[in-house]
């Protein structure tokens, strides 16, 4: 009984001087998960503070060889750095080239390992690149000081996810990986070790951080919040994170990561000890050298876009204009030409027909009206394209057909003679053909009358008599 009560006495100690958040914290939500990415404008550095360094460096550089490799040809355990970094590099969807400077340069794959992390829990979305010479204007483009330090970090968010999402275990890729925690839990009683690549239980607990919040938490913190910004230790939300890793993915019931109120309460996480001011100031400072860098990788933005702006301001200039419409041109009368007479107003639709005009400036006014054209008598060789008409005006055959068909009467009488126009227009017709055929217009062959033929009949046996007569016949030769 004495021993019962001073580990309680010793645990109620405990839990004053680490305790959860005073201020309530909601369950994530719809709306709190919009808010969970980081936000900053194009060309903007993203801080440590933005990217929780502190909390990073902690995880990946702690030093518990505990975890299960999830590949066969790696026998003994390993820290968790190693585990994400290898689940990184066996995904089928990393680049031979990356897979090369993650053995050349082993610093870059730890990099490249904390923004896979933050973009595997949501911090980081697939609208942000980390290359100056980024285009597309569907990603904005930010330098990471803290996690650029080395050469070669040219990855945008959507590769990186691609990259995440492919990396499974073998037995994976055939059948469908776990998506909720039970199931993992279930694979791991079934003794199945590890139950899911790592990657995949990190995307699992981030889609069910809100139920999981009264499990693991006090049901006002989740799993999402350790990596916002917030006033709670840094080294004490790594050890939670990894306490969550080895809970799911390792068979064994004691958790190195565990601290005595995790060990006196199963399934609960380890407590988090919050920051005063002064102390979540000497957290997540940037150096000299990052900011110096971050300024200088926004200037190189910007001058980039800069260029981009002035070759697509100069190509524009110089390419054709292209094609626009312009306003039809009323005629002297205000009466519309053609069959279209017939009509007493233009509709609202007809009124607002513009002539299409391809490769042309727009003229800034409308055009003056002109004075109706003078009639011709077309001739057969002028008919045929052979002659010059007296223009009335310059109208194309493509403006002339938008005209007919906008300004044609489909009631009205086809027998009408119509203006210049349709005559210009039939010359213009009868010449393109002239030129194809090579030769004018086949003449009209003359009519021939019908005449009368006889019907004889003959006889139908030998003991009918003959009978014949003349019928008249229209027959045509």
């Amino acid at each position: 009984m004495a021993s019962s009560s001073n580990v309680g006495q010793s645990s109620s100690s405990h839990s004053r001087r680490l305790s959860w958040p005073p201020e309530p914290i909601p369950p994530v939500g719809y709306l709190s998960r919009k808010a969970l990415p980081i936000k900053r404008s194009d060309a903007e550095a993203l801080t440590r503070e933005d990217v929780q360094y502190d909390l990073l460096n902690h995880i990946f550089s702690d030093t518990k060889a505990v975890f299960t490799p999830q590949t066969p040809e790696k026998a003994d355990k390993i820290t968790f750095k190693e585990l994400y970094i290898n689940a990184l590099y066996n995904s089928n969807k990393c680049s031979k080239v990356l897979k090369e400077k993650m053995i050349e340069t082993p610093a870059f794959g730890v990099e490249l390992a904390k923004i896979s992390l933050l973009t595997n829990v949501g911090r980081i979305n697939t609208t942000m690149a980390f290359f100056p010479e980024m285009k597309t204007a569907l990603r904005t483009y930010h330098p990471v000081p803290s996690l650029q330090k080395t050469d070669g970090n040219a990855q945008d968010a959507p590769r990186i996810k691609n990259c995440l999402k492919a990396a499974l275990l073998p037995s994976e890729f055939k059948s469908l990986p776990p998506s909720t925690p039970e199931e993992v839990l279930e694979k791991k009683r079934a003794g199945q070790i590890p139950p899911t690549s790592v990657v995949n239980l990190i995307f699992v607990l981030s889609n069910h951080a809100a139920p999981l919040a009264s499990i693991h938490f006090d049901g006002t913190f989740n799993f999402l919040d350790l990596f916002l910004p917030k006033p709670l230790s840094s080294s004490d939300r790594a050890r939670v994170f990894l306490w969550l890793m080895f809970h799911y993915l390792e068979s064994s019931n004691t958790n190195p990561f565990d601290d005595e109120y995790s060990r006196n309460n199963p399934t609960k996480a380890p407590l988090l000890r919050t920051l005063s001011a002064s102390e979540m100031a000497r957290e997540n400072i940037d150096t000299r050298e990052e900011i110096e860098w971050g300024r200088t990788m926004s200037a190189r933005r910007n001058q980039f876009l800069q260029k981009l702006v002035s070759a697509m301001e100069s190509e524009k200039k110089t390419k054709p204009a292209a094609p626009h419409f312009v306003p039809a041109v009323p005629q002297p009368n205000g009466q519309p030409s053609g069959r279209r007479s017939r009509r007493t107003e233009p509709t609202k639709e007809e009124a607002a027909f513009m002539y299409y005009v391809p490769g042309e400036e727009p003229a800034p006014t409308p055009p003056p009206v002109r004075e109706p054209p003078r009639r011709e008598t077309l001739s057969r060789s002028q008919s045929a394209g052979t002659a010059e008409l007296g223009r009335p005006e310059d109208r194309s055959m493509l403006q002339h057909a938008w005209h007919t068909v906008m300004t044609t009467d489909p009631l009205g009488d086809s027998d009408d003679d119509g203006d210049e126009y349709s005559r210009l227009d039939y010359a213009r017709r009868l010449g393109v053909i002239s030129r194809i055929r090579q030769r004018p217009p086949t003449p009209e062959a003359p009519i021939q009358q019908p005449h009368t033929v006889p019907i004889v009949h003959t006889r139908s046996s030998r003991n009918s008599p003959f009978t014949g007569r003349w019928q008249r016949v229209e027959s045509w030769d």
